[in-house]
């Protein structure tokens, strides 16, 4: 039986090489059929913000990395609750699971092992 993966993305799309890392594993496990979910938390919430222009910045960008996250079989997309509102981020570029801290705990303690970049 194949271990359960999450991978938690706490870093903003271009602070550096952790939003793009955490994007890579996640499209890696999905391809080799793991059980995979993403958590975006803290700064990672940023990665799911609409319209984002990173020309801006000289940097690729994430959206299409993203957007094939469920074609890859990563389906279980969830987010802090709270991370997104201290952002004022109140539409996402994905459809992520809110989740308030008490289910955050218990989705972390539901997976076999956790990544967190």
């Amino acid at each position: 039986m194949s271990q359960s993966l999450l991978i938690i993305s706490r870093q903003a799309p271009w602070s550096g090489p952790g939003a793009r890392e955490a994007l890579d594993i996640a499209l890696a496990g999905g391809a080799f059929d793991l059980p995979v979910g993403m958590l975006f938390l803290d700064d990672g919430v940023l990665q799911l913000a609409v319209g984002q222009a990173p020309q801006a910045v000289q940097q690729k960008d994430l959206t299409a990395n993203l957007q094939a996250l469920p074609m890859f079989g990563v389906e279980s997309l969830y987010a802090c609750a709270q991370s997104l509102a201290l952002r004022g981020l109140s539409e996402t570029s994905l459809d992520v699971e809110r989740l308030d801290s008490a289910a955050l705990r218990a989705l972390i303690d539901r997976y076999d092992q956790v990544i967190t970049l």
